[in-house]
C-alpha cells in the first residue's frame, strides 16, 4: 500500500511540474482567445506543439463533460486488465440483451446470444463510438472505480468516469458520463503516443484503434486525410469536446477542445460548438504546417 501511494505521489508531481514547465506560444495564445471571442457558451482549449515543446491554453484547467472522450480512459481501463491476466485479449464474448444501450450501435443490433471477439468490441468502443460496448467494456474493466483509480494513479486529478460509479452521482448530474480538462486530456492521449500508459506494447494497441475514428467530420476534417491523426469526439446537447494528436509532417502537435454551457443545442453541422472544433482544427494545422496547399475538396459537406 505504501508502494502504491509512493507512485501516486510521484504522479502527481510529475504532472504539475509538466504543467508548471510549459511555456506560452504567445502568437498562437492570442489567435485562440480571438477564435473563440464571443461564443455563446463555455469554451477551453489546449493545444502543445512537440516540435517547440510551447503550448496555448484557454480555461485548460477549467472542467467540462467528456461525452464520449471517456471511451479513452475506458479502454485504459480494459487495457489495464488485459495486461493484468485478468481478461485475454483473444477472447470470444457472448453477447446479452441486457446490455443494450436503446441508439444505432453496432453492437446493439445484435441477437442475444451471438459471439463476438473481444477485440472488435474495443475497436467498435473507439472507432464508431458505440454506447452499448462502451457500457459493456466498463463493467468488464472493473467499473468506474477501477478505471478512475488508474487515472489517479497517473496523475490526473478532474479527469473521472461518473456514470454508473458509486460516489460520484452529483458529478454525473453536472457533467454527465465523464469529467476532464482539455489539459489533462490532452495529456492523456500524449501520454498513450509516448507509450507511457500501461505499457508500450498496449500504448500502441490502442493508439492504432484512435486513429481508425468513423466520426471524421469535425476536427478531422480540417486535416488532410493522408496525415495520421488520433482522435476521440464527444457531444451532448449543450458540450461538444475532441482530442487529437496530428502527426504532422514538421513535427506531433496535439489539441483539446472542450465546450459547456452552450446555447446552441442543435445536431446540425453548423451547430456553433462543431463550428468552433473544426475551425480551430483549420487554424493550428495552417499554423503548425504554414506551406501545405490542402483544403478540404469542394462539395465536401454533402458528405457529412
Amino acid at each position: 500500500m505504501r508502494n502504491l501511494y509512493c507512485i501516486i505521489l510521484l504522479s502527481f508531481i510529475s504532472f504539475f511540474s509538466f504543467a508548471q514547465t510549459e511555456k506560452t506560444d504567445h502568437k498562437l495564445q492570442k489567435m485562440i482567445t480571438d477564435l473563440a471571442k464571443g461564443f455563446n457558451g463555455d469554451v477551453g482549449i489546449y493545444v502543445k506543439s512537440f516540435k517547440t515543446g510551447k503550448i496555448a491554453s484557454l480555461n485548460a484547467d477549467s472542467i467540462f463533460p467528456t461525452a464520449s472522450m471517456v471511451k479513452i480512459p475506458i479502454t485504459i481501463g480494459m487495457f489495464n486488465k488485459i495486461d493484468q491476466g485478468e481478461l485475454d485479449y483473444n477472447a470470444s464474448l457472448t453477447y446479452k440483451d441486457s446490455l443494450l444501450y436503446a441508439g444505432e450501435d453496432i453492437l446493439g443490433s445484435f441477437k442475444n446470444g451471438e459471439k463476438i471477439w473481444l477485440p472488435k468490441v474495443l475497436m467498435l468502443m473507439i472507432t464508431t463510438s458505440d454506447n452499448t460496448a462502451s457500457l459493456w467494456c466498463q463493467s468488464m474493466a472493473g467499473g468506474g472505480e477501477t478505471i478512475n483509480g488508474i487515472l489517479e494513479k497517473y496523475g490526473f486529478i478532474n479527469t473521472r468516469v461518473n456514470s454508473r460509479t458509486a460516489g460520484r452521482r452529483m458529478n454525473q448530474q453536472k457533467y454527465g458520463w465523464g469529467q476532464t480538462t482539455p489539459r489533462e486530456m490532452a495529456t492523456l492521449l500524449t501520454m498513450i503516443r509516448q507509450g507511457k500508459i500501461i505499457n508500450e506494447a498496449a500504448s500502441e494497441r490502442i493508439y492504432r484503434n484512435l486513429i481508425r475514428i468513423y466520426f471524421d467530420h469535425e476536427a478531422l476534417s480540417e486535416i488532410p486525410p493522408y496525415i495520421q491523426a488520433a482522435s476521440k469526439s464527444g457531444a451532448v446537447d449543450a458540450a461538444r469536446s475532441e482530442v487529437v494528436m496530428v502527426n504532422a509532417p514538421h513535427g506531433d502537435y496535439v489539441f483539446c477542445i472542450a465546450t459547456k454551457n452552450q446555447k446552441d443545442t442543435s445536431w446540425k453541422h453548423d451547430n456553433e460548438g462543431t463550428m468552433l472544433i473544426r475551425n480551430l482544427s483549420k487554424m493550428l494545422w495552417n499554423y503548425f504546417e504554414p506551406q501545405s496547399k490542402w483544403k478540404p475538396a469542394k462539395g465536401m459537406e454533402k458528405y457529412y
